[in-house]
């Protein structure tokens, strides 16, 4: 779809991952795209990437009030942005802790041009103030034209909080585009221990702890061969641990682009015992299960009975019986990987997460 407009994202931070997604929504916008961004604070040891290739990306000057991300984030030069883009459609993330966007929102509605808020969900956990926190949420949301999410869940909370549901649009999160390789077809016997696979970022919250004392947990006959793959802060404290808890782990380091390839195509399951996780998608194109601990509700739309596991975070005894489960019955985890292969193929993808954006852009334009 060609947009005959040009458009602007406001971003907190621009991490690397997305930069491709931006990219290719650029590729749609005749008159160009515009992101918006500034730092994050240095304790999020977020990867940044090397940048924007299609999309014009902006500098924004981002101020952390009262201990973030409990506090609130100021962007300084948001509105004076606006002034020199003139972005037609604005997509915003849809934070109410970022103070600077009711201001921008003001300046496009003042000159008759749409906001479009780009978030996970109302959210609303219970506490004595989740009254006065749902009203406060739901002032900022309605200030939107339309709204995008990531998941159904997602959607659901923004109906419940009265976003009308022709203006929620669901764009599932992807990070890579569809796959151009076949699916893998592996063998259904076992000639030697299974692998399962790990790829990401190593810091404490990705919990390679918890996949190093599950795997020794197995009994000694059902042990898997464990690929960890990844640098980071905590590499050398993981390292450590698995010494005494799983010493056979093997910890390859970095391992990027192609680099890969190998490494998903021998392993039997992907595991993702923390947060995070863009390879989840990437460990699906190569046709494998996964393993994944359940965190914003995101997940649900990648991760599904047919192709893998959703796991309560932090639950060692779960992930424990579920690896022991999965790994003893290889047919099924064929089946399962060429499940996770037809999802990233057909309806996950940088694609289809574009495709959305454009439709909710379509909509604010002509209403």
């Amino acid at each position: 779809m060609s947009l005959p407009l040009r458009l602007g994202v406001q971003q907190r931070v621009l991490p690397g991952y997305r930069a491709a997604f931006f990219d290719l929504l650029a590729q749609s916008c005749e008159g160009s795209l515009g992101v918006f961004s500034g730092p994050p604070r240095a304790d999020e040891m977020i990867e940044l990437g090397s940048g924007l290739q299609t999309a014009v990306p902006f500098a924004a000057r981002n101020t952390y009030l009262l201990g973030w991300p409990a506090g609130f984030c100021w962007q300084r030069g948001l509105t004076a942005w606006l002034e020199n883009w003139q972005p037609d459609a604005l997509i915003v993330e849809a934070n109410p802790r970022y103070l600077s966007t009711p201001s921008a929102v003001r300046w496009m509605h003042r000159h008759q041009r749409p906001v479009i808020g780009w978030g996970l969900g109302a959210g609303g956990a219970g506490s004595r103030l989740t009254g006065l926190r749902r009203t406060w949420r739901s002032s900022f949301l309605t200030q939107f034209d339309a709204i995008l999410t990531y998941s159904r869940q997602g959607a659901n909370e923004y109906e419940a909080i009265g976003i009308p549901p022709e203006r929620i649009f669901i764009a599932p999160n992807a990070a890579t585009p569809r796959p151009t390789q076949a699916p893998i077809q592996r063998a259904i016997t076992q000639k030697q221990k299974p692998s399962v696979l790990f790829v990401g970022r190593l810091q404490q919250r990705k919990r390679i702890d918890l996949l190093l004392q599950a795997c020794a947990a197995l009994p000694t006959d059902q042990q898997p061969r464990l690929v960890i793959v990844g640098d980071g802060p905590a590499k050398a404290e993981f390292e450590a641990l698995a010494k005494t808890v799983y010493p056979q782990a093997e910890f390859t380091g970095a391992r990027h682009g192609v680099e890969l390839e190998p490494y998903f195509t021998a392993a039997d399951l992907f595991v993702l015992p923390g947060t995070g996780g863009l390879a989840v998608q990437q460990a699906m194109s190569y046709s494998l299960p996964v393993m994944v601990a359940e965190a914003d509700g995101t997940q649900s739309t990648l991760v599904r009975r047919e192709n893998g596991w959703l796991l309560p975070p932090g639950d060692l005894n779960a992930l424990a019986v579920t690896m022991q489960q999965a790994l003893a019955d290889l047919p099924r985890l064929r089946r399962m990987g060429a499940a996770s292969y037809e999802i990233v193929q057909n309806e996950v993808n940088l694609e289809t997460m574009v495709a959305a954006f454009e439709a909710a852009v379509t909509f604010v334009m002509v209403r």
